[in-house]
């Protein structure tokens, strides 16, 4: 402030900046003008009241909450901006609003959400194919009930008995479905055993109905139903192929038959007609009284003799033709009816135990591979060895080996993941495929096995035995990973093995 100027002659120009601005005469205009004749700016108010109001809302559960709090009653009791602000920047970093919010209040609904109808809807429509077009009332109330959770108002009330209405009829429709799945799934299985029952002399075919048995067993996945699905499509088309070839080389052979009966006939038509030619030359010429009358006599005998022997000689060579095509045709059957007792081999899946072979694995794992490359996943194949199966055979017999093997295959598929595939790698020893699974994960789950297999004792005419197995898991590393991945599994196996037995090692 000017010195010159007492704080009176101040407040009297500031009265007259007043009324030659025409401002109301408020404190704040006052304080602003006055500030303007002296050159001096007053501090500003420190809101005290304010801020103690503030403080009787402000949380204080938790131990920094409650720091910040006490930080807060000092800024106000001493009227300090400086620490006022700090305290105001520590509430913004714990995420809290200085100020309390109250709680909303209620709101009666009269209306379907918008949302929750369009979900609904959704819902419901994607509830119709699974129930087949059996029954139209049910196909008739979704209708109703889509149309109207897609209108603009969907009063609540209605939207309840609309739903009761469509639930109601739906548990009926579904239970129609669940027992027409299992009458299918009956007549599935009553087809499988007449197949089996009607194949005991064709191993090959009698194999893979009782793995289509297995496979069709419930509780049933996709994954199971598209098993027996490839299973079928193997069957169908090695019995069509071996069909295809039987008929085509049974009519080889009919044909080849009817040539050779035609030849024979031919030759003794042959036969007749030079016999009778040389009945006919002999009587004439034994009324014959002259050379002359020989003389032609001889030359038909000798024609008819050179065509014969001509005859012959061809028909000889075709009978020889006939004969190497016969033996060609019957070993072509004979190797059908081999190729026939090696289909179970060359299928995906092993007849005994229903577990995939060689082939399956080898189908599975080159999927495998290319779904965790695609995906960015981890891909783990274990090796497993059934732990003393030799002295499980030598004790129960190999039927009773054969049963110790369908129970470790039935126990693996119960306790490993559905996206999880065993195969029969020989013998006694199985490979699992576990896709999007870490080492330390495979190991875990492989152990999780064992301890399963302790709980369920193979039971063999009223005697349990405890089945064990020892196992090596590695990760599969790049496309071409596979044969190595098994490889090293293998020795893992071999190092459990060699580890007191029924443990599993990582390769």
């Amino acid at each position: 402030m000017d010195s010159a100027k007492s704080p009176s002659e101040v407040a009297r120009e500031t009265l007259k900046l007043l009324a030659a601005r025409r401002l109301s005469p408020t404190p704040d205009n006052y304080q602003a003008l006055y500030e303007e004749v002296s050159g001096v700016r007053a501090a500003p108010n420190f809101p005290t009241a304010q801020l103690r109001h503030i403080l009787h809302v402000m949380p204080g559960q938790t131990p920094g909450q409650k720091r910040l709090l006490g930080q807060l009653e000092n800024a106000v009791a001493q009227q300090d901006w400086s620490m006022l602000k700090n305290v105001l920047v520590g509430y913004a970093n714990l995420g809290l609003s200085p100020v309390a919010t109250p709680p909303p209040a209620s709101v009666s609904i009269t209306q379907l959400p918008t949302t929750l109808a369009q979900n609904l809807a959704r819902l419901v429509s994607n509830t119709l194919p699974a129930l087949g077009e059996d029954d139209p009332r049910v196909h008739e109330l979704a209708a109703q009930l889509c149309a109207f959770l897609r209108e603009p108002e969907r009063p609540i009330g209605t939207a309840e008995l609309m739903l009761s209405d469509f639930s109601y009829r739906l548990s009926f429709a579904a239970e129609d479905q669940a027992a027409i799945r299992q009458g299918l799934l009956g007549l599935l299985r009553l087809v499988f055993e007449n197949i089996a029952a009607l194949s005991i002399d064709e191993p090959w075919l009698h194999g893979q109905a009782e793995a289509l048995l297995a496979a069709s067993t419930p509780p049933l996945t996709l994954r199971r139903l598209d098993d027996v699905h490839k299973r079928l499509k193997d069957v169908i088309f090695k019995q069509s192929e071996a069909k295809d070839r039987t008929v085509q080389a049974q009519t080889q052979m009919r044909e080849l038959l009817a040539t050779f009966i035609e030849r024979l006939a031919q030759m003794d038509e042959s036969s007749s007609t030079y016999n009778e030619t040389m009945e006919r030359c002999a009587e004439r010429i034994g009324r014959a009284t002259q050379l002359q009358d020989i003389m032609p006599l001889l030359e038909e005998v000798m024609a008819a003799t050179r065509a014969m022997a001509l005859n012959s000689r061809v028909t000889r060579s075709e009978l020889q033709d006939l004969r190497e095509r016969t033996e060609a045709t019957h070993a072509e059957i004979t190797q059908l009816r081999r190729d026939l007792d090696n289909a179970s081999a060359q299928a995906r899946h092993d007849p005994l135990t229903g577990a995939l072979n060689r082939k399956g694995l080898d189908e599975a794992m080159e999927r495998e591979i290319a779904r965790a490359l695609r995906l960015d996943t981890p891909l783990c194949v274990a090796l497993l060895d059934v732990d003393n199966f030799k002295a499980i055979n030598d004790r129960l017999g190999h039927a009773g080996g054969d049963e110790a093997l369908m129970h470790l295959v039935r126990v693996t598929r119960e306790v490993m993941r559905p996206q999880d595939q065993l195969a029969r790698h020989g013998g006694e020893e199985f490979v699992l495929l576990l896709p999007n699974t870490q080492l330390a994960d495979g190991v875990k789950a492989m152990e999780r096995l064992q301890r399963e297999l302790t709980k369920r004792y193979f039971l063999k005419e009223q005697e349990r035995l405890l089945i064990t197995f020892s196992a090596g898991v590695a990760q599969v590393e790049g496309k071409n990973g596979s044969a190595d991945a098994i490889r090293r599994a293998d020795e893992g196996m071999y190092l459990a093995k060699r580890s007191g037995k029924n443990r599993v090692v990582a390769a």
